[in-house]
């Protein structure tokens, strides 16, 4: 098991940006690929990036693509996500989640490991 901690949400305005920070510990960091997801009230959570173990591969959601970015430093046990050009419908709970071995995925239910979220709200 790896415990994850998110940090780096906050209130900005539209076309703003933000980085979301996630810190590992507790296992291998490069045994995990990572991935962040978000959930906003009354929907359900939903995948937004993920990358590979050694970072050589990553997977972004359509709706997201050209304004973030998902990134790892593995000797610092973290994975980032560089979120730019932030409109109000990314407003949410942004949670990152651990998978251990494999490959990326895009389905909550691969992930084995999960933070408590950090809140990004966006205002226009």
């Amino acid at each position: 098991q790896v415990q994850l901690v998110e940090s780096g949400g906050g209130l900005v305005q539209a076309g703003g940006s933000l980085r979301l920070s996630c810190a590992a510990s507790g296992r291998t960091f490069s045994y995990y690929a990572m991935g962040w997801f978000r959930q906003a009230p009354g929907k359900e959570r939903e995948f937004v990036a993920a990358i590979s173990r050694l970072g050589g591969s990553s997977l972004l959601t359509d709706s997201v693509k050209g304004r973030f970015t998902i990134s790892r430093d593995n000797a610092k046990n973290t994975v980032y996500l560089q979120m730019s050009s932030l409109k109000p419908e990314d407003t949410a709970v942004y949670y990152c989640a651990a998978k251990k071995w494999g490959a990326v995925e895009t389905s909550t239910d691969r992930y084995d490991d999960w933070g408590q979220g950090t809140q990004v709200t966006v205002s226009s």
